[in-house]
C-alpha cells in the first residue's frame, strides 16, 4: 500500500508498563520445551503473520529479541499486514481532567499554569484492556503544550487547542509516534464538543457549538465539519451547518453511528443527530427525559445506546441505572439494560450524588464516577456481567471524605480507543502539506 511510505514517520520506541492480572513473564518462559531444529525453520512470512496478532504490550516486548523483530516497526510490509490481520482490540485509554472552570482560569493566567511554564511537557495516557482487567501506561512527548485529547477513532487520539479563538487539532497514534496537525477551524471557539470517525478510506471531524460571539461570551450557534478520503476528495472546515435552537452542549463529546455523529443536549434532555451526508442537525427525544441523571451517549457494534440513572421520587418506581438503545427508525429508544437493584445501591452511595459519565467499546461499557479517579463500573453487555474496575496504579491522589481518592482534585477522563500499530489513512493528509502542481504542456 502506497500510503505506508508517505503516512509513517520515523516510529519511536514505546515502553509499556502494565500491571493487572495477566501472567508475568516467568510463568510464560515455563512452557513446554519445543525443538529449535523444527521451529527455527519456521517460514518468516508465517512468523511474521503470527507476530501481527500479538497484542501491543507483547509486541513490543518481543522487539527486543533479534534486530529483525526490533527493526518490524519500521518495516512498511508488516504494518500492511497488521493492518490486514490485526483483530480488533477493544481498549479504553483515560487521562486526568480537570473541570472547564479551572481551565479558564488557567489560560488567563499562564503563571498559574504549569502546562504554559515550558515549552514542551510530558502527558501520559493510562490504557485499560477489559478483557485482561489490565493497566497500562502510555507517553505522549510529542504532544506540544497548551492540548488536551477530545476523541478517538481508527488507532488514532484527537488533540484540541485549549487556547480561546481558532482551534487546531492533532492527529497521534501513540504506539508509534506518529504526528499529523489538522488545518485550524474557521470560527472561533471555547471549548467545542469534537467528533471523529476515521475508517481505512477517510477522515471526518466535526467541531460544534461554544461559539464566541465577544470575547467574554459565547453561545451554540453552528458546526464545522473537516472531510478527507482517499479518493482526493477534502473539505477543509468549508462545510457548516446551524446548530437548532436553544442546544446546550455540555459533555464536549460526540459518538458516531452509522453516518451520524450524536451529542447530548441538556435543559431538557434530548439527543442531537448529525448527518453527514445532508449537513442537517436534528433533535431526537430521550427516554424518559423529565426523570433522567447524568445521560451520557455510547456506541456498542453500530448501535447508540443512552445510559442514565432513572430517579422518579414521587412515583412508586425504584431508582436505577438503565441502558436503551435507539432503534433503526431513529426516533424510538428501547430498553435493553437495567444495573442490579443491589448494585446500584452500593453505586448510588459511591456515587454521592456527584453523577458520572459513560464511554463504550465494542460490548465494554465503562461507568466512571465525577470526581473520582479510583471508582468505574465495568460492563459486559455480551456476558451480562457487572464488576468494579481495579484503579489504575499509576494514579495517586489523597482519599477523600466520600470514599473516593483524590479529594476532587482531578478524574479520569476516558475515550474509547483500539490501539494499532497501522493507521495508513493519516497518509491522506500528507497531500494537504503539497499543494497541486499547475499543469503545462
Amino acid at each position: 500500500m502506497e500510503t505506508f511510505n508517505a503516512s509513517m514517520p520515523l516510529p519511536f520506541s514505546y515502553l509499556f508498563t502494565s500491571e493487572g492480572t495477566a501472567a508475568n513473564t516467568s510463568s510464560m518462559c515455563g512452557g513446554p520445551w519445543m525443538d529449535p531444529r523444527i521451529w527455527s525453520k519456521l517460514p518468516q512470512s508465517l512468523l511474521d503473520r503470527v507476530i501481527a496478532f500479538l497484542p501491543p504490550p507483547a509486541f513490543f516486548r518481543a522487539r527486543s529479541v533479534c534486530k529483525r523483530w526490533y527493526g518490524l516497526l519500521f518495516s512498511n510490509a508488516f504494518l500492511e499486514l497488521c493492518f490486514q490481520v490485526s483483530p480488533d482490540r477493544h481498549c479504553f485509554i483515560f487521562f486526568k481532567n480537570k473541570t472547564h472552570s479551572t481551565c479558564i482560569y488557567q489560560n488567563n493566567s499562564t503563571n498559574n499554569n504549569p502546562r504554559s511554564s515550558s515549552a514542551s511537557y510530558n502527558m501520559d495516557g493510562y490504557l485499560f484492556n477489559p478483557r485482561e482487567i489490565a493497566w497500562h501506561r502510555l507517553s505522549f512527548p510529542l504532544i506540544p503544550s497548551g492540548f488536551s485529547p477530545c476523541a478517538s477513532s481508527g488507532g488514532l487520539l484527537c488533540w484540541v487547542s485549549d487556547e480561546a479563538g481558532m482551534k487546531s487539532l492533532i492527529l497521534c497514534n501513540p504506539l508509534v509516534g506518529s504526528f499529523t496537525p489538522l488545518p485550524p477551524t474557521l470560527r472561533p471557539r471555547l471549548f467545542p464538543s469534537v467528533g471523529l470517525t476515521i475508517t481505512p478510506s477517510s477522515i471526518d471531524v466535526a467541531v460544534a457549538g461554544d461559539d464566541l460571539i465577544s470575547p467574554y461570551a459565547v453561545k451554540n450557534l453552528s458546526s464545522e465539519s473537516f472531510h478527507i478520503d482517499a479518493g482526493g476528495f477534502f473539505s477543509l472546515w468549508g462545510t457548516t451547518s446551524s446548530l437548532p435552537r436553544l442546544c446546550s452542549l455540555e459533555s464536549g463529546k460526540m459518538v458516531y453511528v452509522a453516518g451520524k455523529f450524536y451529542c447530548m443536549n441538556y435543559n431538557p434532555f434530548s439527543v442531537l443527530a448529525y448527518d453527514i451526508g445532508s449537513n442537517n442537525w436534528c433533535k431526537i427525544q430521550a427516554p424518559m427525559r423529565r426523570f433522567l441523571r447524568s445521560p451520557s451517549l455510547v456506541e456498542n457494534k453500530g448501535r447508540l445506546l443512552l445510559v442514565a440513572a432513572v430517579e422518579k421520587s414521587k412515583l412508586n418506581v425504584p431508582k436505577s441505572l438503565r441502558i436503551w438503545a435507539l432503534q433503526d427508525c431513529g426516533t424510538t429508544w428501547v430498553e435493553m439494560e437495567r444495573m442490579p437493584l443491589q448494585l446500584y445501591i452500593q453505586f448510588a452511595d459511591v456515587e454521592g450524588g456527584r453523577g458520572f459519565d459513560c464511554i463504550g467499546n465494542g460490548e465494554f461499557v465503562v461507568i466512571m464516577i465525577r470526581g473520582c479517579w479510583d471508582k468505574a463500573l465495568l460492563f459486559d453487555m455480551w456476558r451480562k456481567r457487572w464488576q468494579w474496575m481495579p484503579p489504575c496504579p499509576f494514579v495517586g491522589g489523597r482519599r477523600g471524605s466520600s470514599g473516593c481518592s483524590g479529594g476532587g482534585e482531578f478524574e479520569l477522563h476516558g475515550f474509547a480507543y483500539e490501539p494499532r500499530l497501522a493507521t495508513p489513512v493519516t497518509g491522506m493528509l500528507d497531500q494537504l502539506a503539497h499543494p497541486l502542481q499547475p499543469f503545462s504542456c
